[in-house]
This record gives structure tokens, sequence and C-alpha cells, in this order.
């Protein structure tokens, strides 16, 4: 079986994009296991479906590496937005993407050739309650207490439709997250597992941020977390409500804004790679 797909990543957060409009995939778990390796196929940080819908202008669905359904990626919904519009299966430059944490609504802005260079997308509330993440807690966990590997730290819990642990440290770089991201994935105090942001404050407009991605390990960039990671910066007084916020990652940098309302806006560049096609089952 043979499947056309294209490679994009939004600062450095790849993934391999397939076009569901115009061709089935029966097993889109295993085929982002399979695909995802970076050393024996495509490689990437996972899978995104492209499909219709019949209350957007298109529906994403994403797997991780390791073949889970994710709700949401904010750099692949950059990179969904920019392949609707390159490939004019839509002409319109503001855009409604369904998702499984909601319809995110997409503005596109395109270079001389009409082709799109960076996506505003507005990604919904924020939220601090337990059931919405979740959380082992019948309170908020905001700049509370939690042991991972032995160390007492503090966590600020976040979702954005996916769960998020953000944590506020000194000196970013110097952690070794393929040693230590499994365990603050598989906390006991997230039951689905979760997300986990490392954030080094520069000052209130610039945050530097690592991210350890719920089943897929350390990528370039994560949209949600960079959300997440602004939202708690707020609140815990690192940050400033609607000011726009840069969180530098390692593949580039977003720009975030946290409205005193819930609401929290994201801004950032999409880029496509190639086009190419898999045999897939030889």
């Amino acid at each position: 079986m043979k499947i056309r797909f294209t490679k994009m990543h939004g600062i450095g957060n790849d993934y391999i994009y397939i076009n569901c409009m115009v061709q089935e995939i029966a097993k889109p778990s295993d085929l982002a296991i399979i695909m995802s390796s970076r050393h024996f196929s495509v490689g990437s940080d996972g899978l995104i479906l492209i499909c219709p819908s019949e209350v957007a202008d298109a529906k994403m669905r994403m797997f991780n590496a390791d073949g889970s359904e994710g709700k949401m990626c904010g750099n692949a919904i950059r990179c969904v937005g920019k392949y609707l519009y390159d490939n004019r299966i839509v002409t319109k430059k503001e855009i409604t993407i369904e998702t499984l944490s909601g319809i995110k609504n997409l503005w596109l802005y395109t270079n001389n050739n009409d082709r799109v260079d960076y996506v505003k997308v507005y990604m919904g509330k924020i939220s601090f309650e337990p059931t919405d993440i979740p959380i082992a807690s019948d309170r908020p966990m905001i700049n509370g207490n939690i042991c991972v590997l032995g160390k007492e730290q503090k966590v600020t819990a976040v979702s954005i439709g996916n769960p998020h642990a953000v944590y506020f440290v000194d000196d970013v770089k110097s952690l070794d997250l393929e040693k230590i991201g499994k365990d603050y994935e598989n906390h006991p105090l997230f039951p689905e597992r979760v997300n986990s942001e490392f954030v080094e404050v520069m000052d209130k407009e610039n945050l530097r941020m690592r991210v350890w991605e719920r089943g897929s390990g350390e990528t370039y960039a994560c949209g949600t977390g960079s959300c997440a990671t602004v939202a708690a910066a707020v609140v815990c007084g690192y940050c400033e409500y609607d000011t726009r916020v840069f969180v530098h990652l390692i593949g580039g940098v977003l720009k975030i804004t946290y409205s005193a309302n819930g609401d929290i806006y994201m801004t950032g560049g999409a880029t496509k790679v190639f086009d190419g096609e898999y045999e897939y089952g030889n």
C-alpha cells in the first residue's frame, strides 16, 4: 500500500501529514509508530491526519510517536492550516479546524508567493481545574508541591484541552530530560500521564522552555505547552495578562498572549519540508 504524505514542522516540532480527504488510513496508531521512527523510517514526532469535518473547514487527528492519540497540538494545527491553504483545499485566510479539544480558529498570514508563512491560533480557554487536566487532587495545583525522583518541587498543572505540568527552574539548559523525562510524564499525580514543561524566566516578556511531550519524549517545540507555560507564568506572577510573551524553544520562538478572561492565542511559523510516498507493509 502506497501512502502519500507531506513532512512539515512548526519551529522544529515535526509531523507527518496525510490528507485523509483523498485516502483512507485504517490503523493510524500502528502507522504512527512505524513512520515516526527516526532511524528506520521517515522520522517525526508523530502523525497528523487531515480529515473532512461536518462542523469546521477540516478535522485534525494527531498520533504521538508511540501510537497514542492526542487531543491537540498547537504546532501541528498551524501546519494543517498551511497545508489546507497552500494546496487550495481552502481559499480563505480565516479558517476553523475541528480537534478532540474543540474547534480552533486560525488566521493565516501569507508571503509574496501566496503561501502561508505563519499562523495565529485561538487556542481556547485555559483551565486549572483538577477534573479538566486531570490530576489526582481535589484542588488546583498552582505552584503546588510535588515530589519527583525524590526531590520536592513546585508545579502548576494546566489544561488547554490536553494536560500540562509546568516547572520553573533556574537553568533549563542543564536538565537531562532523556534521563528524567519519563518520571515526570508518568507521575501518579497525573492519571493520564502529562506533558512536562521546564521553564526559565528571562524577564516578564521572555521565557526559555524545554518540553517533554507525553508519548513522544523531548521535542523541539510544543504549542499547547507554550500556552500552558505562559498561563502558569501569569498566575504565578512571572508574567502579566494581556501581554505578548515570547517563548524561546529549541526550534524557535512562539508568541503567546493570555487574557484575563482565560482566552489564549498563539502565533508561530509553519514550514513544509517535503512530499513523499511511503510503501506501507513492505
